[in-house]
């Protein structure tokens, strides 16, 4: 770490929480936030997962601009920072006045300034804030500041997910750093860990049907990345949800198998791939199979295939007879589905076209498994 060329320092509030974590409260002009704070972008490098900062919005940027140069504003919206050791915090001495309640300790806080990418402190929340009083004209507005001392990413990422639960951060932003952290989830998070995990696996392996194809939110430039994560781990979410789903019978109490899940994943959309060859792979325009309606569909009919297929000597080959009679009646690439009406292009991600097209599957699968018996 190079030496610090200059140190702000403020007045601030010091106390602890959690597990002795040190948290500072305190003021510093919105243009001085870039200075000491980095944002810590979310990317794969190596297939492994860094930062988890969303990109920067830049309409949403130039609207908090346009807001602080309007005129005198009040902006008492505090930015959230992870704060490295080095800071030097050092406590006013004083006589403590009457009813005083000892929450907290008065003092000054130095931060060392260092150049960028190399900065003491992380935005936890309030990137597009940040950058936006970075551009303002006014550049002293007091704006206030929360950090708490931690250099591990991981808790980093905790409380990025936790401070932006309730606001519009991207869902698939959100799913895709769950699997980083290994805190105690609210119920909603905690039930889009296990889908995303799979959704990482399936895209790491290379004998997975999915290999290099999932688009997630850290590497979506990517032009083999066709299929949507969302709508994988809302396929696997359905196949958790039911007591009958494909990857529920692998959770029993508390003890999760995921290599089973894993490999029930990789029989099922193995299959897929070898019987519906000429739609898999493709660009969403060119193949409603690797559509994200598609993909939950297909996913729906994974249950009731898996769920026949345990009880055959080989699941696998019971599983490719499945979908192979499927084959004739599917609308991927051409045609038009029957019953539906729909020409295979204008099958859309809605609630009505994924539950309509799970249950047309659904049913002729059942249909033809019963004209086979």
């Amino acid at each position: 770490m190079p030496k610090a060329m200059e140190h702000i320092v403020v007045r601030a509030l010091h106390s602890t929480q959690g597990n002795n974590v040190d948290v500072y409260s305190f003021f510093v002009f919105g243009s001085d936030i870039t200075k000491i704070a980095d944002i810590s972008r979310v990317c794969r490098e190596e297939g492994e997962m860094r930062g988890f900062q969303r990109k920067e919005i830049r309409s949403h940027v130039n609207a908090i601009v346009e807001f602080l140069d309007s005129g005198p504003v009040l902006f008492p919206n505090a930015i959230i920072l992870a704060l490295s050791n080095e800071i030097e915090f050092k406590q006013t001495r004083g006589p403590s006045p009457i009813n005083f309640i000892d929450v907290a300790q008065a003092g000054t806080l130095s931060i060392p300034i260092y150049p960028e990418g190399k900065r003491i402190a992380w935005i936890v929340d309030g990137q597009q804030r940040s950058l936006a009083l970075a551009k303002a004209k006014n550049n002293e507005i007091a704006i206030p500041v929360v950090g708490f001392v931690c250099p591990d990413i991981e808790i980093q990422r905790e409380q990025f997910i936790l401070v932006n639960k309730a606001k519009p951060l991207p869902t698939r932003l959100i799913n895709e750093l769950l699997p980083e952290v290994n805190m105690a989830l609210p119920k909603d998070l905690a039930v889009r860990k296990l889908p995303s995990e799979l959704c990482n696996l399936l895209n790491k392996d290379p004998n997975s049907p999915f290999y290099r194809l999932i688009r997630r939110e850290s590497d979506s430039e990517s032009t083999n990345a066709i299929v949507v994560d969302s709508a994988l781990i809302e396929a696997f979410r359905r196949n958790l949800k039911s007591p009958l789903g494909a990857l529920s019978q692998f959770k029993i109490s508390n003890v999760t198998d995921t290599e089973g899940m894993y490999r029930t994943l990789i029989t099922y959309w193995s299959a897929a791939r070898d019987v519906f060859q000429n739609a898999w792979g493709k660009p969403p325009t060119e193949s409603r199979l690797m559509h994200s309606a598609g993909i939950r569909a297909l996913g729906a009919l994974m249950d009731q295939i898996m769920l026949r297929a345990d009880g055959f000597p080989n699941p696998e080959v019971e599983v490719h007879n499945s979908l192979q009679r499927l084959a004739p009646h599917c609308a991927w690439t051409e045609g038009t589905w029957p019953d539906l009406g729909w020409r295979w292009n204008e099958v859309q991600n809605t609630g009505q076209h994924i539950i309509r097209l799970s249950e047309f599957l659904i049913r002729l699968d059942r249909e033809l498994s019963r004209r086979d018996r």
